[in-house]
């Protein structure tokens, strides 16, 4: 009996004792070292993740940056230039009797203010003198006209520069700023344009007075050889 009682006990021994002998194994396995390594490569892994997050938003805010810099200005004087640079065209175009074309004017001096012969009548000469002083008054009152339109556009040309210089200033990027900067060199050839039609306006008006005197003279001259001649 006392065999079986011991080989009892020993058998209940073993079952008692096996549930230990995992947990045992396992404290056994367990390395402090490998712990400490496998936490600084997660820490590590975090850090990169955080690196790509921050470049992530440099470029995010490089594209804004860029974004800005290429936006368009929101304000356009173009269609305004236009319109006045075709007013002081159209004003031109007007020119009365002798107009702004090399073969007209080249047509006219022959007929009315080139030299006369002294065959020439003074109903011919008489008429000659009126078609050049009417030539004349035409040519001052284009003149006129010219300088009154351009006046007229100042108020205009005023405005419009100090919108360009307040979008200017406020541009959000390099392209508006550019764009505005081409838009105010753009308002000062258009206001050269200008200064140009008066000067060739009144340029006009006072050659055609001059020449109109000269003839006056030629033609003076003419009527005098006549007398002259009919008086010896």
């Amino acid at each position: 009996m006392i065999p079986q009682r011991r080989r009892l006990l020993m058998a209940m021994s073993l079952v008692l004792a096996a549930p230990a002998g995992p947990v045992l194994a396992q404290l056994a396995v367990w390395d402090p070292t490998n712990y400490v390594q496998n936490v600084l490569q997660a820490a590590r892994a975090l850090q990169q993740v955080n690196n790509q997050i921050t470049s992530l938003q440099n470029e995010a805010q490089m594209l804004i940056a860029q974004a800005k810099n290429l936006a368009s200005l929101p304000y356009s004087t173009l269609s305004v230039l236009q319109a006045q640079v075709a007013r002081t065209k159209a004003l031109l175009a007007e020119a009365q009797k002798l107009a702004y074309d090399v073969a007209d004017i080249q047509k006219a001096f022959t007929q009315n203010y080139g030299s006369v012969s002294l065959s020439t009548s003074n109903a011919d000469l008489v008429a000659r003198a009126d078609s050049r002083w009417a030539t004349s008054v035409a040519s001052f009152e284009d003149a006129l006209k010219v300088q009154a339109g351009i006046v007229a556009s100042l108020d205009a040309d005023s405005t419009q520069m100090a919108a360009l210089v307040e979008a200017s200033q406020g541009a959000s990027g390099a392209l508006a700023a550019a764009q505005a900067g081409n838009q105010l060199l753009a308002l000062q050839a258009q206001q050269l344009q200008q200064l140009t039609a008066v000067i060739a306006a009144q340029g006009r008006a006072e050659a055609l007075e001059a020449a109109d005197r000269a003839a006056a003279r030629a033609d003076a001259k003419a009527r005098f050889a006549r007398f002259m001649g009919k008086s010896q």
